[in-house]
């Protein structure tokens, strides 16, 4: 009991670094990105937290599975490294008795995958198409990002602002180019600012411009100088997501035979079952021969957790195609990763390690 506190502990510790690390890591990258979009103006500033945490449910389940996989196999090899195996195999301890405080340990983590990528995952999603919908919905000027060019209406306006208030009342050095009845009209203003109508109509009021008005192909145009333009903004209406599997809850999914239901619960089903059978895998794969380098056994679990996620998605998109009976790709991979569990777990019992040999 002591000796798996203190086992379990150990992995605890490994799985908290790992974590951490791979959570900074994806998280920044996923910021990066959204800052970009944030500052081409695809989404509005405010809206880069919400996505970043909901990108963060999204990917949760990968980065528990591998940390789970890399916390085992981390924690068995520094045991292999420092000869704290060499004593447990002296004391008659097979190398199967590590299977008991790896399920211990392991078993929250799975249950907490399957939970991600049931249920929050799913749901993340749909929040996140919900949102972008939201947002693509926003009037015109609510959309604008300072110094940025922004299309509207599926290209028909084409505006900028160089500067913007906070709570996008003012705008100031404003250009607006829209195709109207055929003819290109753009617009050039010092500044503007929102006026609300008494009926609740919203309108941006340009002020001490001029508007550009030229038909193209035509060498004829207009020029009109304004004080006071009267543009008429509203929101567009929110269009509902469109209802694709990897958005819908698990119990709709189990009521939908398409072929791409099929495969994205394969997916949900193989998240949590694969970080199993990886944190099986590590306890084999954690043997350090000091003659091959102390990185070697890292490289072939890096290799086997590749190939085994691959196999994955390669089984999810031939269900989705039709290419692949759901029955059978929901474990054909499960089953023949179990193949290289049970022959390393063979080699490690049946061949005699060095110094049982010299031992005897």
């Amino acid at each position: 009991m002591i000796f798996e506190r203190a086992v379990r502990r150990e992995f605890a510790q490994a799985a908290a670094g790992i974590s951490v690390a791979l959570l900074a890591i994806l998280t920044s990258t996923q910021l990066i990105r959204l800052l970009k979009d944030a500052a081409g103006g695809t989404i509005a500033p405010e809206a880069v937290l919400s996505l970043l945490g909901f990108a963060a449910l999204n990917f949760m389940p990968i980065l528990l599975s591998l940390t789970l996989f890399v916390s085992i196999l981390l924690s068995l090899s520094r045991a292999y490294r420092d000869s704290e195996m060499v004593v447990w195999f002296s004391c008659g301890q097979p190398l199967t008795a590590w299977v008991r405080p790896v399920l211990r340990f392991a078993l929250p983590i799975v249950l907490a995958i399957a939970v991600l990528s049931g249920f929050l995952s799913p749901w993340a999603n749909y929040n996140t198409a919900e949102y972008k919908q939201q947002l693509s919905a926003r009037s015109d000027v609510s959309q604008v990002s300072p110094g940025a060019f922004r299309e509207a209406k599926k290209g028909q306006r084409i505006f900028f602002v160089e500067a913007l208030a906070d709570d996008a009342s003012q705008v100031g050095n404003v250009f607006v180019a829209s195709m109207q009845d055929g003819k290109l009209g753009v617009v050039m203003s010092n500044s503007g600012y929102q006026e609300f109508a008494p009926n609740g109509d919203r309108f941006v009021v340009l002020e001490h411009g001029r508007r550009y008005e030229v038909e193209p192909g035509s060498p004829e145009f207009k020029v009109m100088e304004f004080e006071r333009y009267k543009v008429r903004t509203e929101d567009g209406e929110a269009k509902p997501s469109e209802r694709l599997p990897n958005r819908m809850p698990i119990t709709e999914l189990l009521l939908d035979d398409s072929n791409s239901a099929r495969g994205e619960l394969l997916w949900r089903i193989g998240m949590p079952v694969s970080a199993l059978i990886l944190a099986l895998l590590a306890i084999p794969l954690s043997y350090v021969n000091p003659r091959a380098g102390r990185s070697a056994n890292m490289l072939i679990a890096i290799l086997i957790y590749a190939i085994y996620s691959n196999l994955i998605s390669v089984c999810q998109a031939w269900v989705a195609q039709g290419k692949l009976s759901f029955w059978v790709g929901v474990w054909v991979v499960h089953v023949l990763m179990l193949v290289p569990l049970a022959w390393l777990f063979y080699r490690r019992i049946a061949v005699r390690m060095p110094w049982q040999r010299s031992a005897s």
